[in-house]
């Protein structure tokens, strides 16, 4: 399961990103909800809010330690709550989508453009969505050990 998800919300990060490349790069930006949502294309070649420009190796280097240590504890931990295991599946999908930008492209691809935030995509989405179900987990449960809700 735990894959599976990974794998979807990759899936979906980088067809949605081909579609901005083939379609939007272009144009730059097209208004789905006027003055609401655009998608406006982006290169991004920091982190979130654009931060640490132009550190593309540290980015690929942290990406791999973080991704390698989550598959490492998702074969080995059997006990945690489903929450947490789906929250470190959204976070890995979410990391190999923008890694595989940064690797192919040099940069993050952004494109989801609700005007009073900054410019993000789906991997983005994916891991912030991830990083609340950690913090949901850690303050619902004394123990992790703990498997019912």
């Amino acid at each position: 399961m735990n894959y599976i998800l990974s794998f979807i919300v990759l899936a979906l990060d980088q067809i949605s990103k081909i579609l901005v490349l083939k379609y939007l790069k272009n144009i730059g930006e097209f208004p789905v909800i006027k003055n609401f949502l655009h998608f406006t294309y982006v290169e991004n070649r920091g982190a979130a809010f654009g931060i640490l420009q132009h550190q593309k190796w540290f980015f690929i280097t942290m990406t791999i330690l973080i991704v390698g240590f989550i598959i490492i504890y998702f074969r080995k931990e059997r006990g945690y709550p489903k929450p947490m295991m789906i929250a470190l599946s959204l976070i890995v999908g979410g990391a190999i989508g923008n890694f595989i930008d940064r690797v192919v492209h040099g940069f993050v691809v952004d494109f989801i453009d609700f005007r009073i935030w900054p410019v993000f995509n789906i991997a983005d989405s994916a891991i912030v969505i991830g990083q609340v179900l950690v913090v949901y987990v850690i303050i619902k449960y004394d123990k992790l050990e703990q498997k019912e809700m």
